[in-house]
């Protein structure tokens, strides 16, 4: 982008034993959001943790 901003398509997704699905948060790569979920992901907890682009087939929206 020429204006400066960064769009922070890819984000990291929580889900707890019960179902409930919480946002971690927003990454401008991919990669990135890989590495945090990862991170995330290694301490042990019984949470799943995944990496998704926001807008893909209709999810990762705020609602």
């Amino acid at each position: 982008m020429n204006d400066g901003t960064v769009t922070l398509v890819w984000q990291v997704v929580r889900q707890d034993d019960n179902g409930n699905r919480y946002r971690v948060g927003r990454y401008a790569t991919r990669a990135e959001a890989q590495r945090i979920a990862d991170s995330l992901d290694d301490r042990g907890h019984q949470q799943l943790y995944w990496v998704e682009r926001i807008g893909q087939n209709g999810t990762g929206g705020d609602g």
